[in-house]
C-alpha cells in the first residue's frame, strides 16, 4: 500500500487518463487487470490507487516504486508494452510523470 512522506525516498508517479463515459468501466478493468495480473508481481513494486472522477471521463493512477529504473524497466517489458497498446485503445490520451515527495500536509 502507499504511503505518502516526505522523509522515504520511494519513485512516485501519477498517471492521468482521459476516456469516455462508455469506456471509462472498460479501461478500469483493463488497469485493474494489469495491475493485479502483472504490474504488482514486478521488482520494486510497492503499491497503488486508481482514482475515477464522477463524469467518468478521467482516471488517476497513483503509484509507488522501490526506485526509478523498477517503474522504467517494468514499461520497457513486452508484456506492458502490449498492454499498454490496448490501454492505448481505451482512452484519448495517458500520461504518466513521475514525482518527487518535497512536503505532505496531514
Amino acid at each position: 500500500m502507499p504511503t505518502i512522506s516526505k522523509d522515504k525516498k520511494v519513485q512516485t508517479v501519477i498517471t492521468t487518463f482521459e476516456t469516455t463515459p462508455g469506456r471509462c468501466d472498460d479501461l478500469m478493468e483493463a488497469l485493474s487487470d494489469a495491475y493485479a495480473q502483472f504490474i504488482s508481481k514486478q521488482p520494486g513494486f510497492i503499491g497503488a490507487g486508481l482514482h475515477v472522477n464522477d463524469a467518468q471521463t478521467r482516471i488517476a493512477n497513483y503509484s509507488q516504486w522501490e526506485r526509478r529504473e523498477d517503474f522504467q524497466a517494468m514499461l520497457r517489458t513486452t508484456e506492458m508494452r502490449e498492454r499498454n497498446r490496448v490501454i492505448n485503445d481505451l482512452c484519448k490520451s495517458f500520461e504518466p510523470v513521475m514525482y518527487d515527495v518535497v512536503a505532505v500536509c496531514d
